[in-house]
């Protein structure tokens, strides 16, 4: 591995040194159950209110607005069902957009099972949901809205504020899947309007096996009342919306990846910036029938997202991952799907274009030489894998 150079950072990245080095205590020495009465389980529940109350500082929060869960694929969940089945009584239409994560999508289209009446908002061909067209699809009977805060394959950053403030004025929960937007844009809870907003340690140079999620005001709003259910039952961890054994090592290392990513964050998504921009302009002026998918300002600053005609998105990675680059088609949570990916169809793309994309995610341990290094290969691979190809003019 030590030739590998890793640019899939936004399936899941490096567990940072620091960060390791903070939760081995909690494997080893302070191991008790936080739940437990004895000595070493309420040490072990102080460090919990201690992480929690770190995290919340980052995120101007209150830390009583924040519970931890095994993922940011279940913080969506506990979002989206939990509020959904909880205002049933009130409404049972429900908005989205059509480049949400599966953990989001596939949670709607099991409401739909249940009876929800689902509408997804399209995007426009830079990758953004129009706010427009969230208020148009408004309906008296609409209780929940849940757009993603950053899109995970074309880094596509939404309106975010402005559809909060639109669903909060009309009393309507917002929730946003802000699991690649946490450590790369700063979050400012206290002064927004979001009411539920889901995230993961592992996108950050954490552990995986540890989300968070917010919920303003410990889940109470001044006209709907609470405005959550629990979606598992068992001991009350966690406030009673998460039952489950608390993860201490994992929520240590949670913190303490925050505290490094936002320690420096406007100068690190400065350098990932000037990467990214260096590397799209290369490839579109040196490789023939290349194209950015998405707009190349408004995304994420470690977001690349490339196609290239002709060609097999996945062929291509194969073809890169032989040659020491460890890159992505798309989202790792469908990468063994055949299908093309949702997004890149939702941007107009046919279907053939659509499989001929190649994602790179930069992060903390990728600096210009990797993408120096990269180019000519790339530039090599695309190339010969045209050759081969039937559908390349020859």
């Amino acid at each position: 591995m030590e030739d590998k150079i890793y640019l899939d950072n936004a399936a899941t990245t490096r567990c940072h040194e620091d960060v390791l080095k903070e939760m081995i205590p909690y494997f080893t020495d302070i191991y008790g159950n936080a739940s437990s009465l004895h000595t070493m389980g309420q040490e072990a529940r102080k460090i919990i209110e201690n992480a929690r109350a770190r995290i919340a500082k980052y995120l101007n929060a209150n830390p009583n607005e924040i519970i931890f869960t095994g993922s940011g694929t279940e913080s969506d969940n506990i979002a989206i069902l939990g509020t959904a089945r909880k205002l049933k009584s009130r409404g049972n239409h429900l908005i989205t957009s059509n480049i949400e994560h599966p953990a989001v999508r596939n949670t709607f289209h099991h409401l739909q099972r249940e009876g929800f009446e689902i509408t997804e908002v399209p995007i426009s061909p830079n990758g953004t949901v129009s706010v427009k067209d969230v208020e148009d699809a408004i309906r008296p009977e609409t209780i929940f809205i849940s757009i993603m805060y950053a899109n995970n394959e074309i880094g596509s950053i939404q309106p975010i504020e402005e559809i909060a403030k639109l669903a909060d004025d009309r009393d309507i929960i917002f929730h946003t899947d802000a699991v690649q937007a946490l450590g790369k844009l700063r979050l400012d809870l206290k002064n927004s309007h979001i009411h539920l907003l889901s995230a993961s340690a592992h996108k950050i140079m954490g552990p995986k096996g540890v989300g968070l999620l917010y919920f303003k005001n410990k889940c109470r709003h001044p006209k709907l009342g609470k405005f959550l259910e629990p979606i598992t039952y068992g001991g009350g961890h966690e406030g009673g919306y998460r039952s489950a054994t608390e993860n201490v090592p994992g929520i240590v290392g949670f913190a303490k990846a925050i505290e490094i990513a936002y320690n420096d964050l406007e100068a690190e998504q400065t350098r990932e910036k000037k990467i990214r921009d260096d590397f799209i302009t290369w490839v579109l002026t040196n490789i023939p029938e290349s194209y950015l998918n998405g707009s190349q300002e408004n995304r994420l600053a470690n977001n690349i997202n490339l196609g290239f005609r002709y060609i097999e998105g996945e062929s291509l990675l194969l073809y890169l991952n032989d040659e020491g680059f460890e890159v992505s088609t798309g989202s790792a949570c469908s990468s063994h799907s055949l299908e093309p990916s949702h997004v890149l169809l939702a941007l107009g793309l046919e279907k053939a274009e659509a499989h001929g994309s190649l994602r790179i995610t930069l992060g903390r341990d990728v600096n210009q030489a990797d993408m120096n290094n990269l180019k000519p290969v790339l530039k090599q691979v695309v190339e010969n894998l045209r050759k081969l190809s039937p559908l390349a003019p020859h």
